[in-house]
């Protein structure tokens, strides 16, 4: 499977989906929490995650 950016973000957002899904209908916690302090926070580790990775690919490709 070749991953495009298309296809990569993609999955990705599908995670952070899932993710707050999940803790939205397990009610370990409320809901506007879940939404306004945990969404935003998977956000941005996914967007500093993919980052990351796609510099480091970057780097292994060029070596």
């Amino acid at each position: 499977m070749e991953y495009d950016f298309t296809r990569a973000v993609g999955l990705l957002v599908a995670i952070v989906v899932l993710g707050v899904v999940g803790l939205a209908s397990a009610d370990v916690m409320g809901t506007d929490t879940v939404f306004m302090m945990v969404l935003p926070s998977m956000i941005v580790f996914a967007v500093v995650s993919f980052f990351l990775g796609m510099k480091h690919g970057e780097y292994r490709a060029a070596k």
